[in-house]
């Protein structure tokens, strides 16, 4: 239970205004907690004053273990997510289960998955009231389809870069340099990997916006380039290769964060060791006081991790150099503390990282130190668990843009017809020949794995902005209702016979 400290407290509504039920009041000054509270710590955490404590499990609450702040549900009420709610004493999703979605749409089945042709070679009309450079139609299974293409000039245009690795390379928001020039910036992390975003339009309209446009090809292309965080790292990143990080190659994407690692092995690692360590610099685990090692029979060690606490079993890590991406670099850093109250000499603490790729076992002393002991074949077989456990790092890569001007004119006479078709599915966007992601609202703004486009699709101009191949495929009827340029279609075979000619005359 929520238990106020009336003598500590100001009165100074923090804790009421981030309680997610409303289970706070201010009443004369002093916080006062109403009787839906599910006990989720929210309010000790932003309390400034210390005024707040979590005390014993409220009686006649269910504890939610759904998550790991594991509510005390009061009858009646809904837990902190309000996803849950103890009706009768028994916890039930307040919601059931949905068996369909009415507002996927999907595109018009006559519509082929792959377009007629792809843009790459095609070239660029400008300026933009001229017709794309290939307008083609041919019958696919009885329905007459249309591909417009065109190598279409993206100021608006970037490249957003997955990199898969632990070790820290700068802090969101840092630039990232390439030879000493400001090309993107350090974006926000994803699980078990670093983003950068390169380009963007204010990007390519700024200083360096050659250097950034030649960055997204280059990277787009699968070409191997240098770039340099600032205050940051060294990196080496070619798509579809590991990255190297200040010279290191990385070799393991980790399996979850240190928490998730903990849950998916706490069978092996409670009968190998007394307690286990799973160092990240997300979320560090520690096996006896999680709740997958309450599953498999586990009482807390009296083991403190060198980490923040965040919830029971989980710690916030420290970005750094060392291992899991944390400031620790040897296995006896890794902890703390020990509470010699709970804890006993000689217990063996496993200490690795969410890849595997680093270990060490360490004993508990009878001053609560604890030192380095060699690794025994049994724990070392759960350190080799997880690293097979976990995939190749590598560097990805998706392109970025929005499609405008030339882009959309050389299609149709009425271009906002042609957005609207692609946001109703009667009209299928691709980038040299690869699906593309749309995202939702206006315009035609899209992603595309660069790995699935046809190689070397993309090019750049020095106004400065990239250039990507872009197909619209639609039906006919559909291309003659958005008012495209119907005098300009060419019969597929046609085209196919003057592109076959020419390779010849190549030859």
């Amino acid at each position: 239970m929520i238990v106020i400290h009336d003598e500590l407290c100001k009165g100074c509504k923090l804790c009421a205004k981030h309680c997610p039920l409303g289970a706070i009041e201010i009443v004369n000054k002093i916080a006062v907690v109403k009787k839906h509270c599910s006990s989720c710590g929210m309010c000790v955490r932003v309390c400034p004053c210390q005024a707040i404590a979590k005390d014993a499990q409220t009686q006649g609450g269910v504890t939610c273990y759904s998550c790991p702040i594991q509510c005390e549900i009061q009858l009646g009420f809904e837990g902190a997510c309000r996803r849950y709610s103890n009706s009768k004493g028994k916890l039930v999703r307040n919601r059931p289960l949905v068996l369909e979605n009415p507002h996927a749409g999907l595109p018009d089945a006559e519509i082929p998955d792959k377009p007629l042709i792809t843009a790459v070679g095609s070239g660029t009309e400008y300026p933009c009231c001229k017709p794309a450079p290939h307008i083609v139609a041919a019958a696919v299974d009885g329905v007459e389809v249309v591909t417009v293409v065109t190598e279409a000039p993206l100021s608006y245009s970037g490249i957003k870069v997955k990199i898969d690795a632990n070790t820290h390379i700068g802090e969101e928001g840092a630039k990232v340099l390439r030879d000493g020039m400001v090309v993107g910036m350090v974006d926000t992390e994803e699980y078990g990997a670093k983003m950068l975003s390169i380009g963007g339009a204010n990007t390519l309209s700024g200083r360096f916006g050659f250097a950034a446009a030649h960055t997204i090809v280059e990277l787009a292309n699968g070409e191997r380039v240098k770039l340099q965080v600032e205050k940051g790292s060294k990196l080496e990143l070619q798509v579809g290769y590991p990255p190297v990080i200040d010279g290191t190659a990385e070799k393991k994407m980790r399996i979850g964060c240190g928490s998730a690692t903990v849950g998916m092995f706490a069978k092996a690692m409670a009968g190998a060791v007394d307690e286990a360590i799973v160092l990240d610099h997300h979320v560090i685990g520690l096996l006896s006081e999680h709740r997958a090692g309450e599953e498999v029979g586990m009482q807390y060690s009296g083991v403190i991790p060198n980490g923040r606490k965040s919830t029971r079993g989980r710690y916030f890590g420290e970005h750094g150099h060392g291992w899991g991406g944390t400031h620790v670099d040897e296995p006896v850093k890794a902890v703390k503390s020990v509470d010699m109250n709970i804890a006993r000499p000689g217990m063996k603490i496993l200490v690795t990282e969410t890849t595997g790729q680093k270990a060490g076992l360490v004993e508990v002393q009878a001053d609560g130190s604890v030192i380095e002991i060699a690794m025994t074949p049994q724990v070392q077989k759960i350190v080799d668990l997880i690293a097979a456990n976990c995939e190749d790092a590598v560097v990805s890569a998706v392109y970025v843009g929005g499609t405008g001007g030339s882009a959309r004119a050389g299609v149709t006479t009425y271009p906002v017809k042609l957005s609207q078709a692609i946001h109703a599915g009667q009209a299928k966007m691709t980038i040299g020949g690869a699906p593309v992601f749309i995202l939702p609202g206006g315009g035609i703004n899209f992603m595309v794995d660069v790995e699935k486009v046809v190689p070397k699709a993309f090019t750049w101009v020095p106004t400065p902005a990239t250039v990507a191949p872009v197909e619209y495929t639609l039906t006919r009827k559909t291309y003659e209702e958005i008012g495209g340029h119907v005098a300009s279609i060419q019969p597929l075979s046609e085209l196919v016979k003057v592109v076959a000619e020419r390779k010849n005359e190549c030859l």
